[in-house]
């Protein structure tokens, strides 16, 4: 009894915990980490400060990393690194995650939210050093894992011979961050679209 008591509140502790993260996720998106309340997040997750400063001793700087770790990164792993680990074609792939995810963004209207990354990062980068950190090593990441990925579509006949991967990889992600902020300033569908398009084409003009 006394086990099972013991894992059905550490089952609890941990559903408290993954519901204050996401709701600090969603205030941190609409509002900024400094806009952000504490209030709304507890309300939102349904719990109280008391378990939020349970959980994230150190405050509001504690769960704004844990949502940079936690939250934002593996949104990164899922939408835009997963299908390029290991892709022989990371042209097509990556056409394909583009097209699909402004796609989606314009019909949920996210897109004039901007990118969870590129804001923290152009919002806290420059304030805060454990952001800052945590920010590049995401964005490390995402270059390392396109390159890996152009640098295998050379060798599979898919990329031009001609092609340096890292430079590639680094003009792509700073494309897609603007891409997302063309979106976020200019609330313009259609220019967010015209912005993805021509991206493609560029990848396009990357095959042999």
């Amino acid at each position: 009894m006394a086990k099972r008591a013991i894992s059905k509140a550490g089952r609890g502790a941990e559903s408290t915990r993954a519901a204050i993260l996401n709701a600090a996720f969603m205030e941190f998106y609409h509002n900024g980490f400094q806009g952000g309340s504490l209030n709304k997040i507890v309300e939102s997750a349904g719990t109280t400060k008391g378990a939020l400063f349970h959980h994230f001793p150190n405050g509001k700087q504690e769960l704004g990393y844990a949502v940079v770790d936690e939250i934002i990164g593996p949104i990164l792993q899922q939408r835009w690194l997963e299908s390029l680990v290991g892709s022989k074609d990371p042209i097509t792939d990556l056409k394909r995650a583009f097209r699909q995810y402004v796609k989606e963004d314009i019909e949920s209207g996210n897109y004039v939210q901007g990118c969870p990354l590129n804001n923290m990062a152009q919002e806290m980068s420059p304030l805060d050093e454990g952001f800052r950190k945590r920010i590049d090593k995401l964005y490390c990441l995402w270059r390392k894992t396109y390159a890996d990925a152009f640098a295998a579509g050379v060798k599979a006949g898919k990329v031009k011979k001609s092609v340096e991967p890292a430079s590639v990889a680094a003009l792509i992600v700073a494309s897609q961050m603007g891409i997302w902020g063309t979106g976020k300033s200019s609330r313009s569908l259609e220019l967010m679209t015209q912005a993805g398009e021509a991206v493609c084409s560029y990848l396009d003009s990357l095959r042999p």
